[in-house]
């Protein structure tokens, strides 16, 4: 099997949380398990993440509770304008607008340009949202 890696993230409240991904990028809920904390399954555009309510007891809080966020959710998408504006009108707060960015990345295919902007989700997740221009 092919290893994969998938971010599951904490949250204040399950429901809303697969409320606000299904509007703000379309994600389609995969799975739901309701038993004490809600936790889920969703994938957006073939991409798999996960979400859970948040445990202190288990070590767990979201960054809206934490004051911070440790991680920033990076997205590729055709066109991150209108992704950004989608995630802006179902309630995140706009973090900074898409701009182009030139790089000098070394590597097997490197990245000389990228359109990016970033929102911070209700629960105070960092979503950067871009498109890779070569």
């Amino acid at each position: 099997m092919a290893i994969q890696i998938a971010p599951m993230l904490a949250v204040s409240s399950g429901q809303a949380a697969i409320d606000y991904y299904r509007a703000a990028f379309g994600a389609k809920l995969l799975w739901q398990v309701e038993k004490g904390e809600v936790v889920a399954g969703l994938e957006f555009g073939g991409a798999k993440f996960f979400l859970a309510e948040e445990s202190p007891e288990h070590g767990t809080r979201g960054p809206a509770s934490a004051g911070f966020t440790t991680v920033r959710i990076e997205v590729f998408v055709d066109d991150p304008i209108a992704v950004q504006e989608q995630a802006l009108a179902a309630g995140a707060t706009d973090h900074s607008p898409v701009t182009e960015d030139h790089y000098e990345m070394q590597g097997p295919e490197p990245i000389r340009r990228i359109a990016q902007g970033a929102v911070v989700d209700p629960f105070g997740h960092i979503w950067l949202i871009g498109k890779i221009l070569q």
